[in-house]
């Protein structure tokens, strides 16, 4: 009987991840990896600032799957098959303990997304995979045997009876899924901060406040995050925000990135409270300078400014500070409302929302509903994640998944 030959098309985690389970079932699989370009595992190397942060201390699938804004309900029932503790327990296997932080993301105990890159590498490579670079696929197509034919911008043809589509939101994925007849949602970038045009705001650039209430405006639409925030030279960035864009990754790009934005730096305090904590001040310190004795619990830089938007000068004392005035402080410190004038980057680890429409797969073994033999893993699915090693954490699942399914006989 002839070897099972088996394609994936994609070199990043889910494709490799893909790759070693395929092998790892069926060691007689003729398994080969095509790449684009001439290094693998780019995303991995460059995640969490070098540190690649592989997956995040969540060990209940129904409480992983609220870190989805797309794809949660599809991964509840794979993420049974194949979490967070399955991740901890093969990187632990192939050398790489993980270690968890305050937050609970979880990074390799070297520090180094390289440790990451060589494990999978290594891994692959012992279980017999061809990893091909430089292996640019232009068209793939069903031969009347059922085979896939793959041709390759340098002219090759690879043949092969199952094929993985793991090329995260590279266009020659989508393309191939939809002349195959699969329903792409149209992508769009997840996970990014907020331009905010105000020179003042900008200038406070380092200052970070943890937890603020962000509550985003699109229209009719309202969503709200709770976090640590930072103040950039461009706008608002930190992990409220990044959460924020992932849940209104599709409202921003709907509202061309034109947005209204409610911060309340005090989330801890009532509006009420913070009332009566400004009265206090008021009360305690009549002939000190509004500017140098805030009494709330705000860094000194920011302050200043939060002051100066409700015409507050740097000279001016509490004693005569009017009842409106007090209320206008009130409502900049609870409800200030900036305009979101376009997104920024965060950093290389672009995230995309949208891509093959989900019910059109089985999540029991990754496999198209439409094709019998081609199977889809990571971000090439319409699934994301917040920051926090989820993006990762879908990857190595439905890699998993996928490559367990395609070594079956």
């Amino acid at each position: 009987m002839l070897p099972l030959k088996i394609v994936i098309i994609g070199g990043g985690a889910a494709g490799f991840f893909g790759a070693i389970a395929c092998a790892e079932v069926n060691p007689h699989a003729q398994i080969t990896l095509l790449e684009a370009s001439r290094q693998p595992l780019a995303k991995v190397r460059i995640s969490g600032g070098g540190r690649c942060n592989v997956t995040h201390a969540c060990f209940e699938p129904a409480g992983l799957v609220q870190n989805y804004p797309r794809g949660g309900k599809a991964l509840q029932g794979a993420f049974t098959r194949f979490q967070a503790k399955d991740t901890i327990t093969w990187f632990a296997l192939h050398g790489v303990p993980l270690k968890t932080e305050a937050d609970g993301r979880m990074f390799p105990i070297t520090d180094s997304s390289e440790t990451v890159v060589n494990c999978l590498m290594n891994a692959t490579k012992a279980a017999g995979v061809e990893i091909w670079t430089a292996a640019a696929v232009v068209s793939v197509k069903r031969l009347p045997s059922n085979q896939f034919e793959i041709i390759l911008k340098s002219g090759e043809i690879v043949k092969c009876d199952r094929l993985l589509l793991a090329t995260g939101s590279h266009p020659i994925g989508y393309k191939v899924a939809q002349e195959f007849g699969h329903q792409i949602e149209p992508p769009v970038p997840s996970l990014f901060t907020f331009n905010i045009v105000d020179q003042h705001l900008r200038a406070l650039a380092g200052v970070s406040v943890n937890p603020v209430r962000l509550r985003l405006s699109c229209g009719k639409s309202q969503l709200e995050q709770t976090g640590p925030l930072l103040i950039t030279h461009w706008g608002l960035s930190g992990p409220a925000v990044l959460k924020l864009s992932a849940w209104g990754a599709r409202l921003l790009h709907e509202s061309h990135y034109q947005a209204k934005l409610l911060i309340n730096w005090l989330p801890e305090l009532q509006q009420e409270q913070v009332r009566e904590k400004i009265l206090a001040i008021k009360t305690e310190w009549p002939n000190k300078a509004i500017a140098l004795h805030r009494g709330v619990d705000l860094p000194h830089r920011l302050w200043q400014y939060l002051i100066a938007r409700v015409d507050i000068t740097l000279e001016d004392r509490w004693a005569g500070l009017s009842n409106k005035t007090l209320n206008r402080l009130v409502q900049e410190l609870t409800q200030g409302q900036h305009l979101i004038a376009g997104k920024g980057v965060f950093k290389e680890e672009f995230v995309t929302c949208g891509g093959i429409n989900l019910k059109e797969v089985n999540f029991k073994t990754m496999e198209s509903k439409l094709v019998p033999g081609l199977y889809f893993a990571g971000e090439i699915l319409d699934i994301d994640g917040i920051t926090g090693g989820f993006n990762f954490q879908s990857a190595w699942t439905t890699g998993y998944l996928a490559g367990n399914a395609m070594a079956a006989m």
